[in-house]
């Protein structure tokens, strides 16, 4: 098949873009600009892969694309995804994470309406729970710029899908982690520091809310699931998830303690780092992906967290 990612210089575009030429997909990358640092990084990645520029910030590009690429399958995980960025820069989060999906799917149902769309939405979606553990059908509830864009274009999917009858699905992942995860990102942001501090190139670490929980799943896994939903009948929503929820204190202290560290000795709660509305607990149940996509996670918390450490421990070394 032929495919589009949007997004694809980012953790889960680049580990897609790998599984499908792997498989034997055509692949294309959508890009913004020539000089788009990461160019070389993802041709290197994954050979063959065929780059087009484009950004959701500007729907004719999106037709121009769509109409020269034809793709059969097009995997939106194009989007701004640190959470803490949205309170700083809310209206460029908006435009991005929100309006672009709206653009992208206008620019399917304009071009060619046959186009499947997979689109990535949140579990940030749910924000301040309404029930434990979160699904498919359960209400959004969402604390910060991001989860509300995020609400915008979920809804923006299953209304294109229910109104002009696109094969557009969802995947509502929960928070899923890998090398390539951005620094800023709490799980990054934490086995850099314990491989940092374990090889002497730093001293403390400064968290936020160290009681906030979260699911966290391994990249990989998740992205498995969505040439599932791309291959399904019918269209529909999926969340992906562990199932199980750690705290971001069981994070660290698991972190540096695979680093030979006792984390106590160098980790300091700086209340500045603390977001205006936290989100205090999430955990997602995949009942629904695993009975119909034969879907499940292959790599638990503690392993996940010793990949990340390991890694950087390498890299530090």
């Amino acid at each position: 098949m032929r495919a589009l990612i949007t997004g694809v210089t980012g953790q889960d575009g680049s580990y897609l873009a790998e599984q499908l030429a792997a498989d034997g997909h055509e692949v294309y990358g959508l890009i913004r600009g020539q000089r788009n640092p990461r160019r070389a990084w993802i041709e290197g990645l994954v050979p063959g892969i065929r780059l087009v520029d484009g950004d959701l910030l500007d729907q004719s590009s999106l037709q121009h694309v769509l109409a020269a690429v034809r793709p059969e399958v097009v995997y939106n995980l194009g989007a701004l995804t640190y959470v803490g960025m949205s309170w700083q820069q809310p209206a460029v989060m908006t435009e991005v994470t929100g309006l672009g999906v709206l653009r992208l799917l206008e620019a399917i149902r304009v071009v060619d309406p046959a186009i499947r769309l997979v689109h990535a939405s949140s579990s940030e979606m749910f924000g301040a729970v309404r029930e434990m553990p979160q699904n498919e059908l359960t209400p959004f509830n969402p604390r910060s710029p991001y989860g509300v864009a995020k609400v915008f274009a979920h809804h923006t999917v299953v209304n294109y899908r229910e109104s002009y009858g696109l094969h557009a699905s969802t995947a509502m992942m929960f928070n899923h982690e890998s090398p390539r995860r951005g620094p800023e990102f709490v799980t990054r942001k934490v086995s850099l520091a314990a491989a940092a501090i374990a090889t002497g190139r730093q001293f403390r670490l400064s968290l936020g809310n160290l009681d906030a929980r979260r699911d966290w799943g391994w990249a990989p896994d998740y992205m498995r699931a969505l040439p599932l939903m791309a291959a399904r009948p019918e269209p529909g929503d999926w969340v992906l998830a562990t199932g199980e929820t750690r705290s971001v204190r069981e994070l660290v202290e698991t972190a540096f303690a695979v680093a030979g560290l006792a984390w106590r000795r160098y980790v300091r709660v700086d209340p500045a780092l603390y977001r205006p509305a936290d989100v205090e607990v999430l955990c997602g149940d995949a009942s629904k992906a695993a009975a119909e996509l034969n879907w499940k996670p292959t790599v638990g918390f503690a392993e996940l967290v010793a990949r990340l450490v390991d890694h950087d421990l390498r890299e530090a070394r």
